[in-house]
């Protein structure tokens, strides 16, 4: 396994890249837009594509990376099912799996910080954005912060983990790069506590200041997800009254872009076929499976994805191949449920 801790000195957040070897894909947690191009030269160097990018939560302090690496790597990116942002390819909710490369990180909805925070664990570690910090926690007096549910996460969640539990934050102001849960349960200030109301009484009198880029922060991450205003995606983005009436016809075939654990979580469009986004490459390539379908002059393909953004990536990739019979479903499986739209479990693969 490739790790690397990356540190932001401006924002104090730490960002972290993991793959499986080289010539293989990765993922990475809470990305920085300012060292974007450092992540993109660095998986260079290692021989790493990345697969996934991650944010624990909506950040305050920093603007996120995950737009520009979703731009240049046309990487999926992976939020909270209750993050507020307006578009992410992908969206976990507690208890769901994350796999890049054999690496599989389990999603912990930590609620607190923010509302929409979660930490990930992996086998012998846990990334714990600013859910639990080293010898301290995140703050709950912004974006629906709560001390009573952070305090519900903190004990009831993380502190539940082994001992031996890597710790790795999402941000430190000391220095100090990593933890363990045992060492945070007998040494952390904030967890030297009886109760759920003493732990509120002190997070509600901290009294601290607005991180100085919240009021550019938190709007730019909120709103990360492609503009329909690019003239290709405006003439190929199927509303879902479009969408419903094309469904059925003979000349026209659904592909859905969603991983195996997406369809069979939420279900599929009824007779679609199944090409996943990670496997683009091969699917646009001249002898894949997509391009072969899309050549096929009397043809059109409508892809979807969960909520619209992968799909849109894909409509670019295929019209710089020169397929132009593409359109795709403006948001996603999302938008065909909200619009009443039929669904089935899990059938074909292209």
């Amino acid at each position: 396994m490739i790790f690397r801790q990356l540190f932001d000195g401006v924002s104090h957040a730490f960002t972290y890249l993991i793959g499986g070897g080289a010539g293989g894909e990765a993922l990475i947690i809470d990305p920085v837009l300012e060292k974007v191009d450092r992540y993109i030269q660095l998986l260079d160097e290692l021989d790493l594509k990345l697969a996934k990018a991650l944010d624990t939560h909506v950040h305050a302090d920093h603007v996120t990376g995950l737009g520009a690496l979703r731009d240049r790597t046309r990487c999926v990116t992976v939020m909270g099912r209750e993050s507020r942002v307006d578009v992410v390819s992908m969206r976990v909710e507690d208890g769901d799996r994350i796999e890049v490369a054999g690496i599989v990180l389990e999603a912990i909805h930590t609620p607190g910080h923010t509302d929409d925070s979660y930490s990930f664990r992996m086998s012998d570690r846990v990334f714990t954005g600013d859910t639990l910090l080293i010898r301290g926690t995140g703050r709950t007096d912004f974006q629906n912060g709560d001390p009573w549910a952070a305090h519900d996460s903190l004990f009831n969640k993380l502190l539940t983990l082994p001992g031996d539990t890597l710790v790795y934050p999402g941000h430190d102001y000391k220095g100090d790069t990593l933890s363990t849960i045992a060492e945070e349960k007998a040494h952390n200030p904030r967890l030297q506590v009886a109760s759920a109301p003493e732990y509120a009484e002190i997070m509600n009198n901290l009294d601290l200041e607005d991180p100085k880029m919240m009021d550019v922060a938190v709007p730019a991450n909120l709103s990360i997800g492609f503009s329909l205003s690019e003239p290709l995606l405006g003439e190929r983005t199927l509303s879902i009254d479009q969408a419903l009436d094309w469904h059925g016809r003979a000349e026209v075939f659904f592909v859905d872009l969603r991983e195996e654990g997406e369809r069979r979580h939420d279900g599929v469009i009824p007779g679609s076929l199944h090409a996943p986004y990670r496997k683009l490459d091969e699917h646009v390539a001249p002898a894949g499976a997509l391009n072969a379908l899309a050549l096929q002059a009397d043809k059109k393909l409508v892809l979807y994805c969960a909520f619209g953004e992968r799909s849109a990536l894909a409509v670019k990739t295929l019209h710089e191949a020169g397929v132009e019979n593409v359109h795709h479903l403006g948001g996603g499986l999302a938008a065909w449920i909200k619009g009443g739209g039929r669904l089935a479990p899990p059938a074909d693969d292209v």
